[in-house]
């Protein structure tokens, strides 16, 4: 995966824009060689601190006993997290001209993900959402400014669609002032609600006419944001580690647990980058579906390093949690990783029962390993590298006895 800082072409076989300020029209789905700019690798990397921060009150919850309430924050704030990474990024796919408009409002939206993420803890431990809000705001606002200045340069079905999604997405961010304004037991409900009107909005704007998204792009975005979870979860582990060493010099204690995180850790890589996704991705059903999905793709990939950190508080004694509470932190988003992946990902490209199998039968694996006591990160590890060794040569086998298949065919 790589990106580029040339200029960004306009559909295929058109010549380069030039000037610092552009219509901003559709970009065509079939351009070549269609990567991440440098400025959406930007926002990606700044969506880091609000996924720190969601996941340090995880970890907070969790470790002081207090896993649903924790759980259910969390999904909250990694809703707010992933909603507002996915708008920007299907509509770069579709829009992004890179003139000087597109990045000083781009860099607005960078600017709310920040203010988001410090009204997370606020969020987490007060229930005030305000900053939260606020930082909401300031992203969507920016987004439909991208929208209307889209739908000017349009027309017809194409314009319908770009008000549509600006017009939702203003509705969308009044209904998202219950959490400020409505008393706090019923706030729960109002996210449930807005959550799935938010989710509607795309589906409803696109009935007109499907925006140009690029499916390479659109993979390789999914792609690099999985990496930068991933990154963030072995960071958040070596942290947690690094802290207890220093402090409880419990280093046979935590060597299992450093160790199983990152065998989960490089499987999770590996068992989500072994097949190319973007040819699956040729209808917007397909996309939706596939792109919906990933938000249990990247909450469970981060929640795997906010378990590490309770596993490994759990082992020095900072935790009032027992140790199966603790071992289950980590082997639960594990299995919902790996289940995530196969249902979205890996099932398209398996070929017979048994490859087909590796992924559902780790899952259960990895959540048996909960009861295994001190050891049950290290074996969830090893299950999870096993799963890779085996779809390896499950994979291989296929490929030499097709190679033979073909080989074999002429002669006959």
């Amino acid at each position: 995966m790589t990106s580029s800082s040339a200029p960004v072409p306009g559909p295929s076989g058109a010549s380069p824009p030039s000037g610092p300020l552009r219509r901003l029209t559709a970009r065509g789905r079939d351009e070549a060689h269609r990567v991440a700019s440098p400025l959406e690798l930007f926002f990606d990397l700044c969506f880091v601190v609000a996924i720190a921060q969601a996941g340090v009150q995880l970890v907070h919850a969790v470790a002081e006993g207090h896993p649903g309430e924790g759980i259910l924050n969390y999904a909250m704030a990694f809703f707010a997290i992933w909603w507002a990474w996915m708008n920007f990024s299907w509509f770069a796919s579709a829009y992004d001209n890179d003139d000087a408009l597109y990045r000083i409002v781009t860099l607005v939206q960078i600017a709310g993900v920040l203010v988001l993420a410090a009204g997370i803890s606020r969020a987490a431990t007060q229930h005030d959402f305000l900053l939260v809000w606020i930082g909401y705001v300031i992203m969507r606002l920016a987004l439909v400014w991208q929208w209307l200045r889209a739908a000017r340069s349009a027309a017809g079905a194409e314009r319908t669609t770009a008000l549509r999604y600006a017009y939702g997405v203003l509705l969308c961010q009044v209904g998202w002032l219950g959490l400020v304004l409505l008393p706090e037991p019923s706030r729960p409900w109002v996210f449930l609600v807005m959550a799935i009107t938010e989710l509607c909005v795309p589906l409803y704007a696109e009935k007109v006419q499907e925006t140009p998204w690029h499916p390479h792009h659109i993979a390789e975005r999914y792609g690099l944001f999985t990496i930068i979870v991933l990154g963030e979860t072995i960071a958040a582990a070596t942290v947690a580690v690094k802290s207890a060493v220093d402090e409880h010099e419990a280093l046979g204690e935590l060597l299992p647990i450093a160790a199983g995180g990152l065998l989960i850790v490089f499987s999770a890589w590996w068992i989500y980058f072994v097949v190319p996704i973007h040819g699956h991705l040729r209808s917007s059903g397909r996309a939706f579906l596939w792109g919906y999905g990933h938000y249990l793709v990247f909450a469970s990939a981060a929640a795997i390093g906010a378990g590490l950190e309770v596993a490994v508080e759990q082992a020095v004694g900072k935790a009032r949690i027992s140790t199966l509470s603790a071992s289950a932190a980590v082997t639960l988003p594990a299995a919902l990783y790996l289940l995530t992946v196969w249902v979205l990902h890996s099932r398209h490209f398996k070929v017979g029962l048994a490859q087909q199998l590796v992924l559902p039968v780790t899952a259960l694996l990895v959540i048996c390993c909960t009861f295994l006591g001190e050891w049950a990160v290290l074996a969830a590890g090893l299950v999870s590298a096993a799963a890779v060794a085996t779809g390896v040569t499950l994979t291989a086998r296929t490929a030499a006895r097709q190679r033979a298949a073909d080989a074999a065919a002429p002669a006959g």
